[in-house]
């Protein structure tokens, strides 16, 4: 039994693209695009951001299900996932997205089992929607909507490792308390100027192929000299 605990970011890690800008980009009224240039500043957090643009959507939920139901995945998740299964480490979604998205998108490809920690949607009306966050924290140290860290401690406190996969700002924070990051795109770079345990990924493909050293114990051959040396 492996004593591992894997956390996967979903929005440009699982899924091909980022679903909540997409949602936006379709669906929002006017003004979302400041929102985010301010959260992009450093402004507002994401709680905040995330939940002044949900408030700008303007769709029905048939609607939404259409584009939810056009979005596409890592080829390769799936049989990731059902790799760690057999392996008997523990995978959940942990996400700064929404709910909804996330596991109707899912469930569409046969993974609606894994376990989805992200912020959720809720409709108020015909076309319009809210943000609420059940898994925020007021001691988040960058505002998150979601506390990645909280889920890493959770983890910890199960005496277990943590394997963070993630790609972008949203897994900054948490990559620093996670025991060795699968890391994408500008996650690179921050592993790598933070001195923080990782070995990069283009996805999940590789993932797999690095699973089996991961679970013997051997997947320090395969960590970023850098982080190693820092």
């Amino acid at each position: 039994m492996s004593h591992w605990t894997i956390l996967c970011d979903f929005d440009g890690t699982v899924s091909v693209e980022d679903i909540t800008d997409s949602l936006l980009e379709r669906f929002a009224r006017p003004g979302w695009q400041t929102i985010e240039q301010a959260w992009r500043r450093g402004e507002i957090g994401s709680h905040d951001c995330m939940a002044e643009q949900v408030a700008l959507l303007d769709a029905s939920r048939e609607e939404i299900d259409a584009h939810l139901d056009g979005m596409m995945i890592d080829r390769a998740f799936p049989a990731f996932v059902a790799e760690a299964e057999a392996a008997g480490i523990p995978l959940a979604v942990v996400s700064d997205g929404l709910d909804y998205a996330i596991r109707r998108i899912l469930e569409s490809h046969g993974l609606g089992r894994l376990p989805i920690i992200a912020n959720r949607l809720e409709a108020t009306g015909a076309r319009t929607w809210r943000l609420d966050f059940p898994h925020g924290s007021p001691s988040c140290r960058i505002a998150m909507g979601n506390c990645k860290c909280a889920c890493a401690g959770r983890a910890r406190d199960e005496k277990r490792r943590v394997l963070l996969v993630g790609d972008g700002a949203s897994d900054f924070c948490v990559a620093g308390e996670a025991d060795l990051v699968f890391a994408k795109h500008r996650l690179i770079e921050h592993c790598r100027s933070a001195g923080i345990a990782y070995v990069p990924v283009t996805g999940f493909g590789d993932a797999s192929d690095l699973l089996p050293t991961l679970i013997a114990g051997e997947i320090a051959a395969h960590v970023s000299d850098a982080a190693q040396t820092a």
